[in-house]
């Protein structure tokens, strides 16, 4: 974890990334792509904690159709910036049997939790799981899936801001910044 004064010298020296209004209009144009593709299904939407609390929080509001809510936490980096074996913290507590699911995520960089998270969702029975991200890393190389929403890509870099943090700092910001030289 970074002190207050350590998390400030982070952010004085990152790039920004994306400002402020292109998240906000990203989180727009995904509601309106998910609304139109799931709008008449009802669908159990699953927020990935913690990362996707900000963008989770920022588009469900703008979603005008019934649904219902629930989380699960799932993680492969901890307090580390390197990821390792996918954990489950935190099921779903409703059942997904028979179900359609949004489960909607922050970022998508190799893209292993995402896809463990939909693998245990279908072996749990759920219909369909569709797989929302704020965010898409741009890692050069194949990953093991491809969300069917995503709201920006994002060069290769250490990013963090609108969910995403670094070393536990700066989730709460509105914009996406780069650490430096990372």
């Amino acid at each position: 974890m970074l002190s207050a004064a350590e998390a400030k010298e982070v952010l004085a020296a990152a790039d920004l990334i994306c400002p402020e209004e292109e998240v906000a209009a990203a989180v727009r144009r995904v509601a309106q792509e998910v609304e139109r593709a799931l709008g008449d299904a009802c669908p159990l939407v699953l927020g990935v904690m913690g990362g996707a609390v900000v963008f989770t929080g920022q588009l469900l509001p703008l979603l005008r159709f019934p649904l219902h809510f629930d989380y699960v936490h799932v993680t492969r980096y901890g307090s580390s910036t390197a990821g390792g074996e996918v954990r489950w913290i935190a099921a779903p507590r409703q059942s997904v049997a028979g179900r359609t699911l949004l489960v909607v995520d922050d970022i998508l960089d190799e893209g292993i939790t995402l896809a463990a998270i939909k693998r245990q969702l279908l072996e749990l029975g759920a219909a369909s799981v569709y797989t929302a991200v704020f965010a898409d890393k741009q890692i050069g190389r194949e990953k093991p899936i491809a969300a069917d929403f995503v709201g920006v890509k994002l060069p290769n870099r250490y990013v963090f801001g609108f969910g995403m943090d670094v070393s536990g700092a700066w989730r709460n910001l509105p914009a996406i910044y780069a650490v430096k030289g990372m």
